[in-house]
């Protein structure tokens, strides 16, 4: 009964989502709100010119702790063509927020735990010498090796007339001797609209918000700059077809020899307002 009574929290028609900025790589400084569980599952397909397709998954799960810091869980897999499907870790996501009010710049600080293996695909950033041929190795050969790393990011995200600019500076070490490996991430996103229809139409200009971002690595300790690293310009659109849902689409292109050719990402994202207070009133009622 207990079990039946949660699945109703997590499926019922809720409040309005907040409209997210369209990026996949670009973090900005929106933070969830508290009490807020958001669902997301994001894929990007990938084809190496000198490997097999795939289509890498990762399934998210994001909590508004406090104003200031919200946490994420990540399951990540993959398929391949020709080779096999496979679980290749989960990751654990934390942000904070530095200050409470709006600034001219805002700044958030990341930290994230990964457990790994080495046919992860997701792609979620791309950092040090990170290039298109590593994606290309079999799955039976990169599926032992076993990763643990720790991720840190300074984002800095700005509003101006309606747009969004953000950057993100990358700093990733592998649990072992590998040196660090860094990373960049830029983006620029704007709403069609900023005037409520009144409508209710899915379809609304103040429903979708269009950007670009581009993103890459920038090599390691050892050998800093660019240098064999990959690099993609990709835009982005965000939908909000449903007042607790949202789509979104980047096609993202390599700017050189060492980038895939493109990247086609997608997600979508379920927002349970105030999932929190209504699980402890739940848990509290029995």
């Amino acid at each position: 009964m207990r079990l039946l009574l949660l699945l109703s929290l997590l499926f019922s028609a809720l409040p309005a989502v907040a409209q997210h900025r369209p990026y996949f790589v670009t973090y900005n400084d929106e933070m969830e709100e508290v009490g807020n569980l958001e669902i997301n599952s994001y894929s990007v397909l990938g084809s190496p010119r000198s490997g097999n397709t795939f289509a890498g998954y990762q399934a998210e799960l994001e909590y508004g702790a406090t104003g200031w810091w919200s946490s994420a869980l990540y399951l990540d897999g993959q398929s391949t063509a020709n080779e096999s499907t496979v679980f290749t870790g989960y990751r654990w996501e934390n942000r904070f927020r530095l200050l409470p009010t709006q600034h001219l710049v805002n700044p958030v600080l990341y930290f994230e735990f990964a457990h790994i293996n080495g046919a992860n695909k997701s792609l979620r950033e791309i950092v040090g010498h990170d290039v298109e041929k590593d994606q290309a190795e079999a799955n039976q050969l990169r599926r032992p090796e076993v990763e643990k790393e720790v991720e840190l990011k300074l984002i800095l995200s700005s509003h101006a007339k309606g747009w969004n600019v953000s950057e993100n500076f990358i700093a990733e070490k592998p649990l072992h001797n590998d040196p660090w490996e860094f990373g960049y991430a830029f983006g620029v996103s704007r709403p069609l609209s900023f005037v409520p229809s009144g409508s209710g139409c899915s379809f609304c200009k103040e429903n979708i918000q269009l950007g670009v971002e581009t993103y890459g690595g920038l090599g390691d300790s050892s050998q800093f700059g660019l240098r064999d690293t990959s690099h993609y310009l990709a835009p982005v659109i965000s939908w909000r077809f449903a007042q607790n849902a949202n789509a979104r689409l980047s096609p993202g292109f390599g700017l050189n020899d060492q980038s895939h050719r493109m990247l086609l990402r997608f997600s979508f994202t379920y927002e349970i307002e105030q999932f929190g207070p209504k699980l402890a009133r739940l848990f509290r009622s029995r």
